[in-house]
């Protein structure tokens, strides 16, 4: 039997639907954890396939502009993760900062569409 690829949902803040149902629809097993601590503990013991998380843009970093940076450090040394971003489009230049620096594979502004998260998170061969 085959393994269902992992998808890493993290929600830190929130505030947006839940949409366990639409990746497991589309054939993923669903992680959810909602602090990065705890993200970076699991990324030590599984890879996922793709991660999807919110850009919580932080001014108070003074190297940094948000908790993302640490996670996408570890991404990183992983070939092929897709990373789905979420973001509010008044934080788009600091999103940007982060992409300059790390490959994203999609950034989504809020309000959140199904259909472009679908195909967002949807893998080549689905």
């Amino acid at each position: 039997m085959r393994e269902s690829p992992l998808l890493l949902a993290v929600s830190e803040i929130g505030g947006y639907p839940n949409f366990t149902e639409l990746y497991q629809g589309l054939g993923f097993e669903v992680i959810t954890e909602t602090s990065m601590r705890k993200v970076l503990k699991l990324l030590k013991k599984k890879v996922p396939t793709v991660i999807v998380a919110e850009f919580n843009y932080q001014s108070d970093f003074r190297d940094r502009t948000s908790s993302l940076e640490s996670m996408m450090s570890v991404v990183q040394r992983h070939n092929g993760i897709r990373v789905v971003i979420f973001y509010d489009k008044e934080h788009e230049s600091q999103l940007a900062k982060l992409q300059a620096r790390y490959d994203i594979s999609e950034a989504l502004s809020f309000p959140i569409s199904e259909e472009k998260l679908s195909a967002a998170v949807k893998l080549k061969s689905c």
